[in-house]
């Protein structure tokens, strides 16, 4: 099924898949928010802004969570965020997030990247879904494969803090 219009009850899930950047016909920027099951076009809103709600909705801010990304393992360009990293929600962006053609994959959805005619990439979702971008499959899996260390880096520090607290409850 697919929407055409954002409602202000839609938010980036653990169910979206990506966050695509897209125009309307006068040129404003415009977001397609593609879901397991659904599709949201947003006008006005680019896909880097409707990243930055949804980790403002969490306590935090896309800037924020960039340089958290570079505190934990130095990425500093293109950074890879985890929006709430209690619901798997870890997103990379497909260029600089400045540009207004950026999009945003989220990476534990992705089953596959392939190459694509015109030097583009088809990514194929754990649900079959596709998508084409624009943007070269070294690219892309070099962002999956950094997002994949910040991942681990992240949940390995959230695992070895739960362990340490749960050590110091236990002690009499």
């Amino acid at each position: 099924m697919i929407k055409n219009l954002y409602t202000s009850s839609h938010e980036v899930t653990p169910l979206t898949l990506a966050i695509v950047a897209d125009h309307d016909e006068n040129g404003n920027p415009g977001s397609w928010i593609l879901d397991e099951q659904e599709e949201y076009y947003v006008s006005g809103i680019s896909p880097s802004k409707m990243i930055d709600y949804a980790c403002r909705f969490f306590g935090s801010s896309l800037k924020g969570r960039q340089e958290g990304t570079r505190n934990i393992c130095g990425i500093t360009h293109k950074a890879p965020i985890s929006i709430d990293p209690s619901s798997g929600m870890y997103f990379f962006p497909t260029l600089s997030p400045v540009n207004p053609e950026c999009s945003w994959i989220a990476h534990s959805h992705i089953e596959l990247v392939n190459k694509a005619s015109n030097q583009g990439s088809e990514i194929v979702f754990i649900n079959e879904r596709k998508l084409l971008l624009d943007v070269s499959v070294g690219s892309l899996l070099n962002q999956v494969q950094r997002t994949a260390q910040f991942r681990y880096l992240l949940d390995s520090r959230i695992k070895n803090l739960q362990k340490h607290m749960v050590e110091i409850v236990a002690e009499p």
